[in-house]
């Protein structure tokens, strides 16, 4: 799915997105409100991961769902 689909969806797709990314709340997803350049500045924060390793992890997580 590419990620205007998942702005686009946004709702439906934060419990998706809590099953892989169990730390992220829901205000802190109500926050990103399916910006994916905010979501990858929120796993750098939450989980410590470079912004090139975030970006590869949304990649790899958004062509599955």
């Amino acid at each position: 799915m590419n990620w205007d689909q998942i702005e686009g969806r946004w709702t439906e797709m934060k419990g998706h997105i809590k099953e892989k990314w169990g730390e992220l709340t829901d205000d802190e997803l109500d926050q990103i409100a399916g910006k994916r350049d905010q979501m990858v500045g929120m796993l750098q924060r939450k989980y410590g991961y470079a912004k090139e390793q975030a970006e590869k992890e949304l990649d790899s997580w958004s062509d599955k769902v």
